[in-house]
Order: C-alpha cells, then structure tokens, then sequence
C-alpha cells in the first residue's frame, strides 16, 4: 500500500489519508501512528469502500504516516463490528474505536513491573494490623496499594511489612503467559436437563455459524454450569470465549467458579484493572493466548483473533446498556458481533427482557429451558406482606410479620437478606423549622445522607458535602430531619431488633472492588454474616446455601416514575433477590412489603406466574407501540449556559422533519433538568420498526448548527428517561 485511509481516535474527525513511506509494511486493521498538525495520534487503517472519506486529496499532499505498532492487526468483523455501532447509535466512529483500544500501554513494547509477596517471615514487631495483613494477603501478589486494599490496612502498614522483611518484590513481566485452562479439569454431575441444554450448546459451537440462544433457567438452575460446558467446547477447538456481567461485583464469585471448573482463571477486564493489567490482557486477547474473557460491556470491543462463543450473562440487566459516551447497549451488540463472527451467542437470564423474549418468538433466538432448581433445591414460598393493613411501627420501616420472619431465621442459625434498592441512610434531609431542602448545586436531585461516613452526596455528579449540625437557611439547631430509608437506616433499625446479629451492608458504596467482593462472600460461607442488608447488587450471582429469607422492604419504589419498563424491572428484580433464598438443601421464604398487594407485578410475584405477567406487559407495549414493536430515541441538548440549551432544543424541535409513521415530542425539560452543572432538555422520537430512525435523525442533525456551548447527544433505543 502506497496510501492508507486511517481512523483516528479522536471522535472530531472522520477518516483522513496519509502516504505509507517506503519500506513500511501496512493493511487495513494495522495500528499505526499519524501525525496531526503538531501532534502524533494513535489510528487504524481502514478499507476505503468501508470509510468513505468527505474529501479526496491528492497524492502530493499526503502526509507521511509515522510507525506501525507492532501488535497484530484489528481483525476484520471487529472493525465491521465498529462501524455498524458507530451507524447504529450514531457515535463518532473515533468513539467506538477507543473502546477497541483503550489501553495506550498495550501499544509499547515489553515492559516489567514490581509487585509484591509474603515471605513467610514473621517480623519481630507485630501489630494487629499487620497481623491482619499477612492473614489476607496469605499467598496473592500485587502492587503495594492493591495488597493494602485486600488487607484492609494502609500502604504504610505494607511498606512496614517490606522493611521487615515479611513481604518482598518480585519483578514481573507484564506479558507473562496467562495458565491455559484444563476443559477436562472437573467436569460438572449435570441433570439430564442440563446434559440435554449443554449438548445444544456444545453442538452449535462445534458446527460454528451465527446461533443466537436464549438460556432461560429458573434462578439456581444450573445455568452458568451449563454454559461452562460450550465454553469447553471451544478450548477444546482452540477457540476464544467471552463472557459479560454486567457488575464488576460479579466477577469475583464468577472467578472462583471458574477456577474449579477448569484449573485457573479466566482472564478479567474492567474498570478496576490496574494500567498493567489492561496491557498484559489486552495483548493477550489481540494474541489468542487468551482462551476465555470475563468481562463487563466495554470488554466485547476487544479484538480477539479467533473467537468461538459469546455468552451474556443476567442479560435483562439494564447495565448493559452504556449510558454515557457511546450509548450502545452491549446485549444487542453482542448479538451482532456473534453475526458478525458468525459463531453461537448464548443470553442466559432467569427473568429475560420482553426484548429477548420477542425475538425467541420471532424465531430469530432458539430458546433451551432449565424450569427446575439444580440438586432437588425448590423455589422459594413468596408472600406479599400488606403495609396498609399490617404496618411497621412508627418510625420504622419493617412490618412485623416479616420481622418476626427474621427472628425464626436466626433461631435456625440461617441468614437473611433484606433488600432496599436505595443507598444511603435517608434519600432526602430538611430542617424542621423553615422546610429548608438540601439539593446538590449541580443536578435536580436531593443530596442523599450517608450516615456512616458522615457526609451527603449528590449520586449523579458525586458531589460529597459534610454532614451540618444546623440548618444553613434558619440557622435552627437540632432540626434536621432524615425523610425516608435507605440502606443504612434498615441496618440501623436491624441492629436496634437484633443487636447479636452479625449484619453487613451491601452496596456499591461498601463493594466496589472484586476484593471487597470476595471478603463479603467469605465472610458469608463462613457464616460471620447473619443478616445482609443490600441494594440491586445482591440481586444476581450470588450463591449461598444458608441464606433462607428474602425481605423486600419497599417493593413499590421501583414502580415510581414514568419509565415504560418500570413494571417489568421491579418483576425482574424482584424475582432475582427471592432469588437468592433457599438455594440449597435448606428452603427459602420471601416477603415483599406492598402498599397495593392487588398491583400485577406482585401478584405475578407471588403466584409465580411469570408468563401471564410478561403476557400483558407485552400486550400493552405491542398496544402503545413501545419496543419491541416500535422505536424510540432519544435527543438530550445540554448546556451551561441555560438559554443556549434552551434555544437549541426549539431549533431541533421547530426543524423536526414531517416523516410517516414517526412523531417527536419535546422539547422539554428533563426530569434531570439539570447534570453535573449543564441544564438539559429532551426531545423523544417514536417511530414503527421498520422505520430507519437513524438516517432520518442524521440528515434532520446535520443540517442545523447550534453554539459550541451546547452538545446534541442522541440515545437510540434509550433506557433511561432521565
């Protein structure tokens, strides 16, 4: 090649040509480096007819491309992969690169890094905390901060132990091969449903093609065990495999799973991952050396070289689907990936989105069932508990019949979950005396108290504020009045009942690292929990044996709001926290604490009737001409300057394209009116199916102009209406 066609990673531009200099080697896929102006700039060459450029330049005035990394090529279904998701979800093509190649390290060459282990010396001055330490450090490795994290200590405590000579460095390459893992190591005892559901799977991944599967087993059933059985099935072909969850919290009862299941662990990638980390998996993954990925939505952009099997697990959460950047839903896109691959996809979920469920109906997804508890464990007995007619107490929030629930629990020696999907102590604090609210200074939303650390935090822009002791407005002394539950005031009211129960609190403000993930799971199996008081992150992927009752404190709050999937998320949840009850030998219970016990979702709760709820949740969508059988998208216009956004979304609202079968309504403010300090205002489009929303927002876009102040950001197939 004498001319190359090059995607930056800058989502301001498009594609731009540069002259390959004599003696460079490149194809299209190769990641090189450009210059740019001044700058130099990481990019991919493209295929021409697959990146038309706006403006064709002549030879001579083409700019020499730099270098060419030395890293394998992005493969060609990855990058028509980008360039469908940059189409579909109208997102600069830059954009979706970078997620392709976030790792800027991955590029370099080898490197090395110091990390650190115990020794087994026992130093001459032993404290509590480094006695804790070298406890839970035990056999791990890592940087200082990372081991200080597992052990619960500072890094001075750490730095001690190495001068000590209890811990020493080791240095480590970054691109140390990752252990292979053994499909034979420890095959699974499957139930002939199992056996039968895994052999479909095996099947498909031997035969290769596009198969898209819906795996819909009953909580408990057994299906990552029957997934583990197709990932097999492509390490035995020499194939790669990915898995998404959808929460980093996930991962770590999910590692050790896995690691039983075939010698070692899988290679992980998040949020959490340190820079080296990223490179060593990253170069693995481009490699094939990586044989199986475990990873949250941003890991199914990597460029794997031969993969084989794409497996989305809890694939009706909602945090597949990317709500800032590019707003893609990584469920969907997975879908088109595997087409893309040609290989199998498995969605594997025990409540699936009336999405998924549609396309099974279509004929488009088969479907294999797992109906029945794996080992002779049975579902749960649910109860609705009537707050109207069997109250709590008066500054309380658990019902006595789900408290007296409680006491027969721990009498048992069993554990108890109580579920509030609201972090914090209080959603709102006000004074008393003048009504005075506390709000964050940057968003449409109150401050939320957090009891524990003393502070109030704004949850959408993270804006952290000490605790008063008076009222700014009044002045007022003692008048501060907490408004409503979270999380914190249940375990508050928890330690009040039951002071000799030992009690952890379970969210993402307590469990934000796959560490601090596995130092609750633990302490769980090891029964120094009795009762867990948690948000939706104890919703999913948890197993344990002992725990038996299942409290849902406000199984109404999910229902408030103008969400279309409102009913359908509350059922979902719900049905994944009774979930957790009565897993093993032992059988669960679970009551849900209503103010409308008539409400359909808590009937179909109750009854277990999945099928009739999803029925005539189907039917009113199919009726209002929501998704599945119509389409939205979302306009979002923001600004710091208010009028500017304001003005804008008359313009995109006054130049609204008169198109058959679509209709927009807006502009108006958000329910957010206000995020991280920019004021915005929506714009909804809805329109049939067949309709290609997309060219139509794209040519109706690209004709207005609005001040540089203001960003136009479009969410297609929004699942927030926020």
């Amino acid at each position: 090649m004498s001319r190359a066609r090059v995607l930056l990673l800058n989502p301001a531009l498009g594609p731009l040509d540069y002259r390959v200099p004599r003696g460079m080697d490149v194809e299209p896929g190769s990641v090189v480096v450009a210059p740019l102006g001044p700058r130099q700039l990481t990019g991919v060459v493209w295929e021409p007819e697959h990146m038309p450029s706006d403006a064709e330049v002549g030879d001579n005035r083409l700019r020499n491309l730099i270098a060419v990394h030395d890293v394998p090529p992005l493969p060609a279904n990855l990058r028509r992969l980008i360039e469908w998701a940059s189409d579909y979800y109208l997102a600069p093509p830059g954009s979706v690169l970078r997620m392709a190649l976030p790792s800027s390290s991955a590029l370099e060459g080898g490197r090395t890094v110091l990390e650190y282990r115990a020794t087994g010396v026992v130093p001459d001055r032993m404290t509590p905390q480094r006695a804790q330490a070298l406890e839970r450090i035990g056999d791990r490795q890592g940087l200082v901060r990372e081991l200080a994290l597992i052990a619960g200590v500072s890094d001075a405590v750490i730095r001690g132990l190495c001068k000590a000579g209890a811990i020493e460095p080791v240095e480590v390459s970054l691109d140390t091969p990752y252990d292979a893992p053994d499909p034979g190591h420890d095959p699974p005892d499957l139930t002939p449903e199992q056996a039968e559901a895994a052999n479909r799977f095996v099947a498909a991944v031997q035969s290769g093609g596009f198969q898209p599967f819906l795996l819909d087993g009953v909580t408990g059933s057994g299906k990552t065990e029957v997934y583990f059985e197709a990932i097999a099935a492509a390490i035995r072909a020499g194939k790669q495999s990915l898995v998404m969850l959808p929460e980093i919290a996930l991962t770590e009862p999910f590692l050790r799973r896995f690691a039983a299941r075939f010698g070692v662990l899988p290679v992980a990638w998040h949020s959490e991952l340190r820079q080296s980390q990223r490179r060593r998996a990253w170069r693995a993954i481009a490699t094939g050396e990586a044989k199986v990925v475990i990873g949250a939505r941003s890991s199914l952009f990597l460029p794997y070289r031969d993969l084989g099997l794409i497996v989305v697990d809890e694939a009706h959460e909602a945090s597949f689907k990317q709500e800032e950047g590019v707003q893609y839903h990584a469920r969907d896109t997975a879908v088109m990936r595997g087409h893309f691959e040609n290989i199998p996809v498995i969605l594997a979920s025990a409540t699936p989105a009336i999405e998924t469920r549609h396309q099974v109906e279509l004929g488009r997804y088969q479907e294999v069932k797992l109906p029945a508890r794996f080992g002779g464990a049975t579902l749960p007995d649910i109860q609705s508990i009537d707050l109207l007619k069997d109250p709590p107490p008066r500054g309380a929030w658990l019902a006595p019949t789900l408290v007296k629930a409680i006491e027969e629990t721990l009498e048992r020696g069993e554990q108890a979950l109580l579920f509030l999907n609201r972090r914090g102590y209080a959603p709102l604090t006000l004074c008393r005396h003048c009504g005075h609210r506390f709000q964050c200074p940057n968003c449409t939303a109150w401050l939320v108290e957090h009891r524990l650390i003393r502070r109030l935090q704004c949850h959408h822009c993270g804006l952290i504020a000490p605790a008063p002791e008076i009222c700014p407005e009044c002045k007022a002394e003692d008048s501060l009045v907490a408004c409503g539950p979270g999380v914190e005031r249940i375990a508050d009211e928890v330690a009040a009942l039951f002071p000799d129960a030992p009690r952890a609190i379970v969210t993402s403000d307590t469990i934000w690292s796959p560490a601090k993930a596995a130092e609750f799971v633990a302490r769980m199996e090891a029964n120094e929990i009795s009762i867990v008081i948690g948000t939706q992150l104890v919703t999913k992927g948890y197993h344990f044996p002992n725990l038996t009752l299942v409290g849902v404190v406000d199984a109404d709050l999910g229902l408030q709001g103008g969400d279309l999937r409102a009913a359908e998320r509350t059922f979902q949840q719900i049905a994944q926290v009774a979930g957790r009850a009565g897993r093993g030998a032992k059988p669960g219970r679970v009551f849900i604490q209503t103010h409308d016990v008539n409400a359909p979702v808590i009937q179909a709760l109750v009854r277990g009737d999945a099928e009739s709820f999803y029925a005539a949740e189907t039917e009113a969508r199919q009726d209002a001409g929501a998704p599945p059988f119509g389409r939205f998208a979302a306009i979002i216009i923001s600004s710091e300057n208010a009028q500017a956004a304001q003005e804008t979304a008359r313009l995109i609202g006054k130049t609204a394209p008169p198109v058959e079968h679509m209709h927009v309504f807006g502009p108006a403010p958000a329910p957010l009116a206000m995020l991280r300090g920019r004021h915005r205002h929506r714009l909804l489009v809805h329109a049939r199916r067949a309709l290609d929303v997309q060219d139509v927002i794209r040519d109706w876009l690209s004709a207005l102009d609005w001040p540089n102040s203001v960003r136009v950001a479009v969410d297609v197939d929004p699942y927030s209406f926020l």
